[in-house]
């Protein structure tokens, strides 16, 4: 019996590969580590040592087949395989350490493939954005442009609606969405534009395209260096991709394509063509923006911009308090800095006050039926404003106070507080004689610009008579004229109605004369060109559709129309 025991514990081991050769079914502890490197799994021991031996004890006996043939604790390909399948994954494999077949330890799975892909929050809500554009030709209003494709990014959201970016839709002929993984196309129905936010909103009527799709959540506004994630479908491949940066600065941002300033955010995560319109998402999986424009220049490298999601939420309630989208309103006022010492002395302001002195006032704003010009805007619905037109924000935080009057909706008020001088003249001198406190209730309302900044994808009007084009002035209509530097190749006249004219009633419009076509009627006329007109037959031109009327209704034997620079032309 002992002897027995003996002969036992001196058998030998079997190497490795001469086990394998006599059992098929196992795999080497080589090939093993192969495997399970690729996975990075941890290997840990699982059988602690018996209880009264050291580390060096002897293991556990290995089981044996019938035929008595020693076999390792490593299951077969195929076992393993089908321990997988059956178990989904989640089954726990043991292997033998090289070198201490004594030892066992217990390996964990790989991760699921289905698991892996979710680490990217909610990618299965983005959507690739593929739109038919028919831009109007501005500058011959009678045509349109040839129709182009493009493509772009969206999001799912709650309500069965999809987000992406205005400009990705805009002047749309047709819209269709294709989710990711699948390889159809759903056709979309636009129901609502913002172009000042630069946000779009669209509908799928099919319902497949909504099965299995979760829509996204919306998270806070994030700080700075906080992590985002932009996914899209940029240019470089027709499948998803993400990038990823923080934020890194949040302030009052040009909007290139609505021509406005709203909130937004700065991240160093690239965005480039075809991303417009993805969510940006924070590390707990929420949507915190709508990536829409990038920063290109020689010096500057990886600036992206990113809707918030204040202004998302403004947008979307907007529409669901309306059924359409309204706008944004504006407090309609020019202000100037009080920073300097002196003119705040002037203006009778104490040293504990602060403010901005309004400069103008739009005609057409509810503002100008209570404030005036000269007055010193104090505070905007119960938050003081500083001397330099910011407001507190966040912790170490400051921002322009327009972010307060971009969080109202069209229609509302809000209660402003202003600082108001009287002065009475005192030998041909202006002396200054009190000053009060006032504070008034406003209605907010969108802002009605002389020159518009843009058409909201409507056609531009025109009429023509004896040749003469007569148009209105609008930024894309200077775009179409003098390209993208219109700012610097357009006419000074209309540049200085673009920038500093304001509207007197709310129709009014700034009518031009915008081409002459040859013809035997206006031989000696065809240099006019972007004119304005003044009047026609002595009466003021309001509009082009009160010219149109004058000229219809006319039964002189002449037509004169009066164009700038003392021009007449019968």
């Amino acid at each position: 019996m002992g002897d027995s025991k003996r002969k036992r514990r001196r058998k030998p081991k079997q190497p490795a590969a001469e086990t394998q050769r006599n059992n098929p079914g196992t795999t080497s502890y080589a090939a093993m580590d192969d495997v399970f490197s690729v996975s990075n799994v941890e290997v840990t021991d699982s059988d602690p040592p018996a209880a009264g031996k050291g580390r060096g004890g002897r293991g556990r006996k290995a089981a044996k087949h019938p035929d008595n043939t020693e076999t390792s604790l490593v299951a077969s390909p195929a076992r393993r395989s089908s321990r997988l399948t059956e178990n989904n994954g989640d089954c726990v494999l043991a292997v033998s350490v090289a070198g201490d077949v004594g030892r066992n330890s217990f390996v964990e799975p790989p991760p699921r493939w289905e698991n892996v892909v979710k680490v990217v929050p909610s990618m299965d809500a983005v959507v690739k954005v593929f739109c038919v554009h028919t831009e109007p030709n501005f500058s011959l209003p009678w045509q349109w442009k040839r129709q182009v494709s493009s493509g772009s990014s969206g999001f799912i959201i709650g309500g069965r609606r999809v987000l992406t970016n205005a400009h990705s839709v805009e002047h749309y002929t047709q819209v269709k969405l294709k989710k990711r993984g699948s390889d159809t196309k759903y056709l979309a129905t636009v129901l609502a534009i913002g172009t000042e936010c630069d946000i779009a909103m669209l509908t799928v009527n099919d319902d497949e395209f909504w099965e299995g799709i979760t829509p996204l959540e919306f998270g806070s506004l994030p700080a700075l260096q906080d992590a985002v994630t932009v996914v899209g479908y940029p240019i470089g491949g027709d499948t998803i991709s993400v990038t990823s940066g923080v934020v890194s600065r949040m302030e009052i941002l040009s909007y290139v394509h609505g021509s406005t300033e709203l909130l937004g955010l700065q991240i160093d995560a690239a965005i480039n063509s075809g991303n417009s319109g993805g969510p940006a998402f924070n590390d707990k999986g929420k949507c915190v923006g709508i990536a829409f424009q990038s920063l290109k220049h020689e010096d500057v490298e990886n600036i992206g911009y990113v809707i918030p999601t204040p202004v998302i939420m403004h947008f979307i309630q907007d529409y669901e308090r309306n059924g359409e989208y309204t706008g944004f309103p504006i407090l309609g006022v020019e202000w100037e800095k009080m920073e300097n010492p002196d003119l705040r002395m002037a203006m009778g302001m104490k040293p504990d006050q602060k403010g901005v002195r309004i400069k103008r006032i739009e005609p057409t704003a509810p503002e100008s039926q209570v404030l005036k010009p000269s007055d010193i805007l104090l505070s905007f619905d119960g938050i003081n404003i500083a001397n330099d037109g910011t407001v507190a924000f966040r912790h170490g935080e400051r921002i322009g106070f327009s972010y307060l009057v971009s969080q109202k909706y069209t229609g509302e008020n809000a209660v402003v507080k202003v600082l108001r001088n009287s002065t009475e003249k005192k030998k041909r001198k202006k002396v200054l004689r009190n000053s009060e406190i006032l504070e008034f209730s406003i209605k907010l309302a969108t802002h009605k610009r002389l020159v518009q900044l843009h058409t909201k994808g409507k056609p531009p009007s025109y009429y023509i008579i004896a040749g003469f084009v007569f148009t209105t002035v609008s930024v894309p209509y200077l775009r179409s004229e003098y390209g993208k530097d219109y700012e610097y190749d357009a006419p000074v006249k209309l540049l200085d109605k673009l920038l500093h004219a304001m509207a007197q009633s709310e129709d009014e419009q700034l009518v031009v004369v915008s081409q002459v076509l040859v013809a035997d009627i206006n031989i000696g006329y065809e240099d006019i060109v972007n004119t304005q007109v003044i009047a026609f037959n002595g009466q003021p031109v309001k509009n082009l559709k009160s010219l149109v009327s004058m000229v219809e209704n006319c039964e002189d034997e002449f037509l004169k129309f009066d164009l700038e620079y003392q021009q007449s032309y019968p």
